[in-house]
């Protein structure tokens, strides 16, 4: 297909343009970016103007794992969506089986270090099934430090998926907080010599944990000063807190000094999890600032009433997804806080997307509109649009170009040492990758909420992957254009 978007205002981090001019798409490439460009023979033309023209947005960080997870995000302008955080195991598999069932938008996932962690020390196989993870979480046989067998093994495993296509290496931490920090540094010094990311949830801060065996933050920045490697601080924003003021200086201090640490964020003051989190443990919850009553159920909509009831809950079903309100968005002082990560040079946008659940149990569909009754986080529907409504529209804190700087253009190339066909995302270059979104910078805005929280985002009119539209006209499209994106 030849394609001509005609007369938008094209805004494009690779070069730095912000101007009304034309994109030509030849079958799944950029062609051509300038003014009055000549329509080729045979091209659709579609006018844009008065709309933005940019790079679809790079979401590191999105747990959906299905069509109509990443059709909502689609909606919300991301093109490409990658499980970089957890990880899944094996990425071989993982990545058929997102062939076979076929996805929206391009996908990738980097090693899972939990999953290769209990295939080591329990003999546990995730055969990259997204929710086997979520049933690890109240086992400790996981959370405990490794034997020098154990560590042996489970580095060889996550070695051998960095060489088969992992992006990298997903670590939680964060659930298992009480391993061995020198295990951190060993799998640190690997990803170095690979020349490959971490992406860490971070073990708790000592203002939230004093007894934790090593400050999250400060532990990441260890890691990359000592071994060189390339780390990636997940959702600073809900692992920070109200010390966030101290985390993102001890990061720009160790940027400057040249170490490669790289930092993502949302813009919601709640967080979401599965109810049996070893840091939502009755005992841990003070720490962090909450109590039982900050915590809601994402399947029923239940309110944790008190420690006794959520015990009840952590017990039932661990792996049950649960809201998580750490930061009063509608009080000033809290929403400063919020804004803090935001504002904070180089800062990256990721959602933290999760899967939908439906009452019956199931997760996935390709029905649109998605049917009622679907309950997930509202950043899974509205993190980008969201974003661009409280830090371009509404504040005017960010240009249209340093926005896509932060959704495209930085996330793609946090992956260019691993994945050499990133270097075809996150910008407009003649031989990008055709994925596109065209918005109407006047009506971007997210609509989701924690009561309604897979209600799409407005005012993206069009939206391209490889080429191919998946949202034309504001309307989603029975379109399956995904393509991987491997190491």
């Amino acid at each position: 297909m030849v394609l001509l978007l005609r007369g938008g205002r094209v805004v494009d981090p690779g070069t730095g343009l912000d101007g009304v001019a034309d994109v030509l798409v030849r079958g799944s490439e950029v062609a051509a970016v300038g003014a009055d460009l000549p329509v080729p023979d045979g091209a659709a033309v579609v006018d844009v103007t008065g709309l933005v023209v940019g790079p679809g947005f790079v979401d590191l960080h999105s747990h959906v794992h299905s069509v109509a997870g990443q059709r909502l995000q689609g909606m919300d302008g991301v093109t490409t969506a990658l499980d970089l955080e957890s990880g899944l195991h094996p990425v071989e598999r993982a990545y058929a089986d997102a062939a076979a069932q076929g996805r929206p938008l391009n996908y990738g996932f980097s090693a899972s270090w939990g999953a290769a962690r209990a295939k080591a020390q329990l003999g546990f196989e995730e055969n990259a099934d997204p929710w086997a993870g979520m049933k690890l979480l109240d086992d400790p046989r996981w959370q405990r430090s490794s034997t020098p067998a154990e560590l042996v093994a489970w580095l060889r495993d996550l070695e051998h998926e960095l060489s088969t296509g992992a992006l990298g290496v997903g670590v939680p931490l964060g659930y298992a907080p009480e391993t061995d920090p020198a295990e951190f540094l060993t799998l640190a010094a690997l990803a170095a010599r690979a020349d490959a990311p971490i992406f860490t949830h971070v073990r708790e801060l000592v203002e939230t944990d004093p007894s934790t065996r090593y400050d999250g933050s400060a532990e990441l920045v260890r890691a990359a000063v000592e071994t060189g490697a390339a780390m990636h601080h997940c959702h600073v924003n809900s692992t920070s807190l109200r010390h966030i003021d101290r985390v993102l200086d001890l990061l720009a201090t160790t940027q400057a000094a040249g170490s490669r640490v790289t930092v993502e964020c949302y813009p919601y003051g709640a967080g979401s999890t599965g109810i049996g989190a070893y840091f939502l443990a009755p005992e841990r919850l003070a720490g962090l600032g909450v109590g039982p009553t900050s915590i809601t159920m994402v399947e029923s909509g239940e309110r944790v009433a008190d420690l006794g009831r959520l015990r009840q809950l952590r017990e039932l079903d661990p792996a049950a997804g649960c809201i998580i309100a750490f930061l009063d968005e509608d009080d000033p002082a809290d929403a400063a806080l919020l804004r803090r990560s935001m504002v904070f040079p180089d800062s990256m946008v990721a959602s933290d997307a999760l899967p939908i659940q439906w009452p019956d149990g199931s997760w996935d569909t390709y029905e649109w509109p998605l049917p009622p009754g679907g309950r997930t986080h509202p950043r899974t529907a509205g993190t980008y649009a969201k974003t661009l409504r409280q830090m371009v529209r509404e504040s005017g804190t960010w240009t249209w170009l340093e926005a896509f700087r932060r959704c495209s253009w930085l996330p793609a190339r946090t992956l260019d040492p691993v994945a050499p066909a990133a270097a075809r995302k996150g910008h407009l270059g003649v031989g990008a990758d055709a994925d596109i979104v065209v918005l109407d910078p006047e009506r971007i805005t997210d609509t989701a909420t924690y009561q309604d929280s897979t209600r799409p985002s407005a005012g993206v009119h069009h939206l391209l992957v490889a080429g191919t539209f998946v949202v034309r006209d504001q309307r989603m499209l029975d379109a399956l254009p995904g393509r991987p994106l491997r190491g």
